[in-house]
């Protein structure tokens, strides 16, 4: 069985993308990390996830939150609400350099394992305006995997695998309906309250609902607004 790492966040699309990796016979390895967000929702969404999927093994890092405090999700900066326009310019829910660092971390463990596959679950159609979810950047990422590591110099080729970076939000939950994903596990919400609901109203819980409206199926989590 071929063995692959997947970033796993706790939410929509990196669990399409574990399921993904487990539908082409991966045995998958989840990855996630705790690198100081304002919620902790996200990590309870990913182990519900990585053992819904049958993830051999579920790691969570914990990174430096003093190196990711420019962003609305790291400290106390408003996060926007009622976007008309996403992915205008770069909003400030990006975290500096936040998939470089994750893939880094990936790309670590694959080498370990030894995994030849690595999964993110990066998306350029329905996305916010973060760079590090383009195909260039993951054309980059898997070109230094392969000219930066021990493994790739003995022979391996890594191969960066990021399934759903063309699909709109729609076609991603219309994917994740036919690998049975239950949705109910994942968490979008860039604010949620404190009893956990989404706020229905940040640039993520905008993309969700739309997706699922689009895709005519029913969003199964709860929203405090929508």
């Amino acid at each position: 069985m071929k063995h692959a790492v997947v970033l796993v966040s706790g939410g929509l699309d990196s669990a399409t993308v574990l399921a993904i990796a487990r539908s082409q016979g991966h045995e998958t390895y989840a990855l996630s990390f705790d690198y100081g967000q304002r919620h902790k929702i996200e990590l309870e969404s990913a182990h519900k996830i990585a053992k819904s999927l049958g993830a051999r093994e579920h790691r969570v890092v914990k990174i430096d939150n003093s190196l990711f405090h420019g962003s609305a999700l790291t400290r106390e900066i408003d996060v926007p609400k009622d976007r008309s326009e996403l992915g205008a310019e770069i909003p400030v829910t990006y975290v500096p350099a936040r998939n470089t660092i994750f893939l880094a971390h990936a790309l670590a463990w694959a080498e370990i394992l030894p995994a030849a596959h690595i999964f993110i679950g990066a998306n350029a159609v329905d996305y916010s305006g973060y760079p590090d979810c383009r195909p260039e950047f993951i054309a980059m990422f898997e070109m230094l995997a392969n000219s930066g590591t021990k493994a790739a110099a003995e022979g391996m080729r890594f191969q960066i695998h990021a399934p759903l970076i063309k699909m709109t939000k729609a076609q991603i939950i219309q994917r994740a309906v036919e690998l049975q994903l239950d949705l109910s596990l994942t968490h979008s919400c860039y604010d949620p309250l404190a009893d956990g609901r989404a706020c229905g109203r940040c640039d993520s819980c905008q993309l969700r609902l739309r997706g699922f409206r689009d895709a005519g199926v029913p969003d199964p989590i709860a929203y405090a607004t929508a």
